[in-house]
């Protein structure tokens, strides 16, 4: 049986990467996309990647009956879900406070925060019922700004609360059958390198490296 990969996360060019990383290794792999559904979207990288190893999935991220959704439709076009790949790396709202819009203020908190708790509920439900699985959580630290913009003030507190979550996740999931892993980056124009080091450290199957953070550093070389 081939690995069952499930990757779910931001339409951003980390995502993609970390799909494309994930079609090498596997005849096929299922992923769901949050698209940019801001008022001012810019679109996404994500696009180009799709190839025949890439089983497109839809996932509401503020509904829980999406995310049971979600899972059950990953298990049955993978037989099994073995790998779980959530990647939080949230696009960017330069504006300033009172700029912000009441509208994108909602979709940030219902597609970048509250989603991840359904979707973590459902998938160590699944893991632990199974007694086996890995949940890997993937966080960007690198906040896009252009010169002269004003500070992003919704993605440095979405990868607070990613961050939080992750670290409690680890916590808890110490006696647990399944696997968790965390992983950070904060280089940008790295994403390849770090899909590639995700992998990696994933596929080491080394009870030292579960349950922790593993930050990716500088110049390509790898820090935990």
């Amino acid at each position: 049986m081939t690995r069952g990969i499930l990757i779910v996360g931001t339409e951003a060019s980390l995502s993609a990467a970390i799909a494309g990383e994930a079609a090498k290794r596997v005849e096929s792999c299922a992923v769901a996309f949050i698209p940019n559904r801001l008022s001012a979207s810019g679109g996404s990288g994500v696009s180009d990647t799709f190839s025949k190893a890439l089983i497109p999935l839809i996932w509401n991220p503020g509904s829980p009956i999406s995310s049971r959704s979600l899972t059950l439709a990953a298990e049955n076009r993978l037989e099994r879900i073995h790998e779980a790949i959530l990647v939080c790396d949230p696009p960017p709202i330069c504006r300033r406070p009172e700029e912000l819009v009441s509208s994108d203020i909602d979709t940030m908190v219902n597609d970048y925060i509250k989603g991840w708790f359904f979707l973590v509920k459902e998938l160590t439900a699944l893991f632990k019922a199974r007694k086996s699985g890995t949940l890997a959580l993937v966080l960007s630290e690198i906040f896009r700004r252009g010169k002269d913009e004003p500070v992003d003030l919704t993605g440095p507190s979405i990868a607070a609360s990613f961050r939080a979550l992750a670290q409690g996740l680890l916590a808890a999931s110490i006696g647990e059958p399944y696997e968790v892993l965390a992983f950070s980056t904060s280089e940008a124009g790295e994403d390849q390198a770090f899909a590639s080091f995700i992998f990696k450290i994933m596929e080491e199957n080394n009870k030292r490296t579960t349950g922790k953070w593993h930050k990716f550093g500088k110049l390509g070389l790898f820090g935990r």
